[in-house]
């Protein structure tokens, strides 16, 4: 019989191909229950494909150091016992598809992962099962990946023994799409990760963030939902974001809020929804961002700003039924306010073209005590403060003069 190197060679010859780049043709392995995926790496070639067949697979710190892909056939399992992690990414072209991984060791001093992709250039996971994980991917110092529709699952309900779900560092060129996300520390975690884009995502019940990203620059966060987390998105140290179409939900706690901006520059905030957190937006030393199209409603704050905070614009949102619209910690204002719609606006348009026809001023007086004094916060609902905020529209004295929406709507703007 002619061996498979013999026919190669003989191929070469008739059709005048180089044998050596014939003898680098992908091909196909299977890898059946009972098997070993450790094996079948190992006798695979560079971009061959492996098939994993339905089953259950106890294997743990699976290393791929070569262009591979991966396909699981009805998900099947790998468990990885509790040990270690489970699958390592050292090469450049990699995919993983299909596969659910779960039990991932656990560790006070290593971090260990479902998948750990490192110095990896255009890898793609797609369309995983991650459950029972410390944390779920991590990819560090690598470039050109994807990272979508997989479903990932943390079981701790404290932070000191929870990872994150898909935790990035030190990466450029990163898509983080339309994955779901629960029960981890963060959902998603950025530190030094350029020119990526976190979209379609549903990240919820997480103990810390949804998204926590810091020292991360020109990203795009798109189209994805915050909702019943410790908090919601904590932007940190970071410059020319794009943070657009995302909802905000039950962020809710003493110390919550739905998006928290933190020496932020340079960014478009527009067409979210903030629903019912305790702070819809804190912002702290953060300047030149425009909130434009946003619906803040039912949150405690809408918009809580702490010094440091200029030439920002508030233009065309709807603050709907917040106890308070917006509260700063001192009488300087370096914002502008202009053709919002206000739900506690007593205005009138006489001239009937939408716009009211006195401008309107909405740092009320206790934003400004409670802010400077959270416990005064129980007084929120007595006559007494509803006297003091009348006093302080009247005469302002504590609260900014110069801040007030010269053109404040008659009628919500983003329904």
């Amino acid at each position: 019989m002619i061996n498979k190197s013999f026919s190669l060679y003989l191929l070469g010859i008739m059709f005048g191909y180089n044998m050596v780049a014939i003898a680098q043709i992908p091909s196909t392995h299977v890898v059946k229950e009972n098997s070993s995926i450790k094996t079948s790496i190992m006798e695979s070639s560079s971009f061959d494909t492996i098939y994993i067949e339905k089953g259950i697979y106890k294997e743990y710190d699976i290393v791929i150091d070569k262009p591979l892909t991966i396909i699981g056939n009805d998900f099947p399992i790998i468990d990885g016992l509790e040990k270690e992690s489970i699958f390592h990414i050292n090469s450049d072209y990699v995919t993983i598809r299909g596969l659910e991984i779960k039990n991932v060791g656990f560790s006070h001093t290593n971090e260990f992962a479902a998948i750990h992709i490192s110095d990896s250039d255009h890898f793609t996971v797609e369309h995983n099962k991650l459950a029972n994980v410390f944390f779920g991917i991590i990819v560090e110092s690598s470039n050109n990946g994807i990272i979508r529709f997989n479903d990932i699952e943390g079981n701790s309900d404290q932070e000191f023994y929870a990872g994150n779900g898909v935790h990035v560092w030190k990466s450029k060129h990163i898509e983080i799409a339309n994955n779901k996300l629960r029960r981890l520390r963060d959902g998603i975690y950025f530190e030094f990760v350029d020119h990526s884009t976190v979209k379609g995502n549903v990240s919820t019940n997480n103990i810390r963030y949804g998204l926590h990203f810091m020292f991360s620059n020109n990203d795009d966060y798109v189209d994805n939902r915050f909702e019943n987390n410790g908090a919601g998105v904590a932007v940190m140290f970071s410059k020319r974001l794009k943070m657009k179409n995302n909802l905000f939900k039950q962020n809710w706690g003493a110390t919550s809020f739905g998006l928290l901006l933190k020496e932020i520059y340079d960014a478009d905030i527009t067409n979210n929804k903030f629903l019912k957190n305790t702070v819809a937006i804190q912002v702290e030393g953060s300047s030149r961002i425009n909130y434009l199209h946003n619906t803040f409603e039912e949150n405690g704050w809408a918009i809580k700003v702490s010094g440091g905070c200029y030439e920002n614009r508030i233009l065309k949102n709807d603050f709907l039924s917040n106890s308070f619209d917006v509260a700063f910690n001192s009488n300087l204002n370096e914002s502008k306010f202009d053709g919002n719609y206000w739900s506690s606006y007593s205005g009138y348009d006489l001239d009937k073209n939408g716009v009211g026809d006195v401008p309107y001023r909405p740092v009320k007086l206790f934003s400004y005590i409670s802010h400077r004094s959270p416990e005064s916060i129980i007084l929120i609902r007595s006559l007494f403060i509803e006297l003091l905020n009348f006093s302080e529209m009247i005469s302002p004295i504590f609260t900014p003069v110069q801040l007030e929406d010269q053109s404040p709507k008659m009628y919500p703007i983003n329904d």
